[in-house]
């Protein structure tokens, strides 16, 4: 599944491990004595985990089940992406690694990118030295002309992969790509570019079979009101727009399913680092969804746009309701 759409009304927006491992959380909190003396405690607490499992779907694969009920609002899980990338017209506007917006002040700068803080520049120089290395015109000029966002994550990947940073398997437990002779055409042109830049550049070539798996489990981060707001995006995140600050892979967020009137949605308050959250109450052992796409189209839109970009036809209620 891939994602690309907003969340611009309450009904509509939108895999459990994260790239890095939670580490156990100290506390600090107050108590009471029997003789009514506070008395600060440090206690050591492991963090909770998320009120979800994965399971097979009767249809759709694998889905998102919660465990416990959940509260409408309650912020379900948070997860850090396995790899992101920043739009190229926010490539002066944002980090080049967390994507947090840069203000006023830059506070390191590397061969051309921008970074919120030395920490984001030392967690890219591996693989932004390979990046930089190559020349990337050509292969820009593609996604600016075709509107697609997704292949720059492939690049990123591409780049990890060769440094060292991350595996060339990182994304095979995510859902395999269903594509149509079309799709396959046209990511064969950027597959094409991809490669001559690394070769061009004397760059050992990458096994870039995660190259399908990225087009349709990329996330679009949108910016509403000063805030990576209450947008959900997917559909391969294909479509070029001027509030999207970048694009990114996640892992347990890959396993939602999706839904035109979903129970759950993905939000970005500072950075890439996403947060789901419930929708309206969910029951233990029902299925959380998002929406891959703007909600607030019409039936006949969604479910072109939904085949499009995902490559199946919605049989969700509403769809089937003929809302």
């Amino acid at each position: 599944m891939s994602k690309f759409g907003l969340v611009r009304c309450s009904r509509w927006v939108w895999r459990f491990k994260t790239l890095h491992p939670q580490k156990k959380a100290s506390t600090f909190f107050t108590t009471t004595t029997e003789g009514g003396q506070a008395v600060n405690e440090n206690v050591s607490r492991r963090p909770e985990p998320p009120p979800i499992r994965v399971a097979l779907t009767e249809s759709a694969g694998r889905g998102v089940f919660a465990t416990r009920r959940i509260g409408a609002g309650e912020l379900i899980h948070r997860a850090k992406p396995l790899v992101s990338h920043p739009s190229l017209s926010k490539l002066q506007n944002v980090c080049y690694f967390c994507l947090r917006k840069l203000g006023n002040s830059v506070d390191s700068q590397s061969q051309g990118a921008s970074f919120c803080s030395e920490e984001c520049r030392k967690q890219s120089k591996v693989f932004h030295d390979v990046e930089v290395k190559a020349d990337w015109l050509a292969y820009d000029e593609y996604c600016r002309s075709h509107g697609l966002k997704y292949p720059l994550l492939v690049k990123r990947l591409a780049c990890m992969v060769i440094s060292g940073a991350a595996s060339a398997d990182l994304l095979d437990i995510l859902q395999p790509a269903i594509l149509s002779p079309e799709m396959i055409s046209k990511m064969e042109e950027g597959f094409g570019l991809l490669r001559s830049a690394f070769t061009m550049a004397n760059i050992p070539d990458a096994h870039m079979e995660f190259m399908s798996r990225i087009r349709i489990n990329a996330f679009r981060i949108e910016v509403a009101g000063g805030l990576y707001g209450d947008l959900l995006s997917s559909a391969a995140a294909s479509v070029d727009a001027e509030a999207a600050v970048g694009t990114a892979v996640y892992m347990l967020p890959s396993f939602y399913n999706h839904d035109c009137d979903p129970n759950a949605h993905i939000v970005w308050t500072e950075n890439v680092d996403a947060r789901l959250k419930a929708l309206r109450d969910v029951d233990a052992g029902e299925e959380l969804r998002i929406c891959y796409i703007d909600a607030s189209m019409n039936h006949d839109a969604r479910q072109t746009l939904l085949y499009q970009g995902f490559g199946f036809q919605c049989n969700c209620p509403r769809c089937l309701s003929g809302d």
